[in-house]
């Protein structure tokens, strides 16, 4: 009889497209083996009209999945990596990271045109506090616009006058073939992606070794320095859906680099801050970074 694992994932259109593309490759490696998926209706995907910090923000989309993984009804679990709460449930593990895709933020726009040529006071659509204060930080004069729901349900909302534009991950659109809405991808300066994002996210039960050291043969160390550089930060200064963070980590000629930002909601102040060291320091270097912001006065905009 052909053993089945069973892989957990949000039931929305782009969450079943990654977690597709994991099974299928792990088919590939382990052919004997019927990966499953088990397609899981979070928190977030039912209350899909309420701004996430009102539904209590850090872990809306895993929490469910997690619940299922250490009762037993599903063996992993494949997540997005900016879903992911600093800290997990006890039993559970990170058992890979895959290699990432581009992590930044895109602009999509009714006229094809790049941030700066949209006209004054143009609407711009987003239901993230971070891209909201990084884009009023960089122009004052758009205003924002709360919206959630699917990639397909965002894009349909663009309407000249109404919705002009609106911001999206790169990687969403990379992952469901939708390349060519793109407008602009918006600079690091501009914009600092979320924590984790374009990465993907393994998670078994601890313990369960045999299957993690299946799903190790995806598992991309570069990626994976990065994330956890990037997660200590987070864990570090304990923000979450509720407060303007933002930080990104890559790794060029063997060295990690480090940059990292918390914002007023309302975009009238951005704290940046950066380093650079060995990727095998990764955490400790994600520590650093934050008490760096908070000694340049971050720990102020936390408070508010």
């Amino acid at each position: 009889m052909m053993q089945k694992i069973r892989i957990g994932s949000r039931a929305s259109f782009l969450a079943l497209a990654q977690t597709k593309s994991i099974s299928k490759q792990l088919e590939a490696i382990f052919p004997e083996i019927l990966w499953e998926i088990i397609p899981v209706k979070t928190e977030g995907d039912i209350s899909s009209q309420v701004p996430l910090a009102e539904i209590g923000g850090e872990g809306v989309f895993v929490k469910q999945l997690e619940h299922l993984l250490l009762k037993g009804e599903i063996d992993m679990a494949v997540h997005s990596m900016k879903d992911l709460p600093s800290s997990l449930p006890e039993g559970l593990e990170i058992a890979a990271v895959p290699q990432r895709v581009n992590p930044c933020d895109v602009l999509v726009s009714c006229q094809g045109v790049h941030l700066d040529d949209l006209p004054f006071q143009a609407v711009i659509g987003t239901g993230s506090l971070r891209r909201k204060a990084q884009i009023l930080y960089h122009r004052k004069d758009f205003e924002i616009k709360g919206i959630r729901g699917n990639i397909d349900t965002r894009i349909k909302k663009l309407k000249p006058g109404e919705i002009d534009a609106i911001v999206l991950a790169y990687a969403g659109l990379y992952r469901l073939g939708m390349k060519d809405k793109i407008s602009y991808i918006l600079p690091h300066e501009i914009c600092l992606p979320a924590v984790g994002q374009g990465a993907l996210c393994l998670q078994a039960r601890a313990g369960d070794s045999k299957l993690i050291q299946k799903l190790q043969t995806l598992h991309h160390q570069e990626s994976s320095w990065s994330i956890n550089a990037e997660r200590s930060f987070l864990k570090r200064l304990g923000g979450g859906c509720h407060v303007p963070i933002a930080a990104l980590a890559e790794i060029k000629n063997q060295q990690l680099h480090l940059r990292g930002l918390v914002a007023h909601r309302e975009g009238e102040k951005i704290i940046r801050s950066y380093v650079l060291g060995d990727p095998q320091q990764a955490e400790d270097m994600g520590k650093q970074l934050a008490d760096q912001l908070l000694l340049s006065g971050a720990e102020q905009l936390l408070k508010e």
